[in-house]
């Protein structure tokens, strides 16, 4: 039997208030979600401003990132490159940039997803929340 790490509600809440930091101090209106490493989700933070369809969006980002173990931006790199067929991939809508696992020990225990603003931004505050674990 194998065991790994896995988040507690304490290490989302750190990530959270790590990415609503960044998006605070850039003046992002952003919806932060971070979901375990099935996808579910255990956080959703919208902060004002931003557009309610970013609410669909943040979470759809993280639940991609976590599931398919990579940075949702690779997916949306695929398509653009012509490979058309991940548009019908199950469980993976949300294959724009601004999906981030969360990595600890070499296991993918979650992921980051925000939406909001431009995707290599919202990849930013990502990044940012996960770095609080480290911290």
């Amino acid at each position: 039997m194998q065991t790994k790490p896995m988040l507690t509600l304490e290490d989302v809440k750190k990530i959270a208030a790590a990415a609503e930091a960044e998006a605070l101090a850039n003046q992002w209106a952003v919806v932060i979600a971070v979901v375990d490493d099935g996808g579910h989700l255990m956080w959703l933070q919208r902060l004002d401003g931003v557009a309610p369809i970013s609410s669909y969006i943040a979470p759809a980002k993280a639940r991609t990132a976590a599931l398919g173990r990579r940075e949702s931006r690779i997916y949306e790199e695929m398509i653009n490159n012509g490979r058309m067929s991940f548009l019908g991939a199950p469980n993976l809508d949300g294959m724009l940039e601004g999906g981030v696992p969360i990595i600890v020990d070499g296991h993918v225990v979650g992921a980051v997803g925000v939406s909001g603003v431009k995707s290599a931004e919202d990849a930013q505050v990502a990044r940012a929340g996960i770095a609080a674990l480290t911290m």
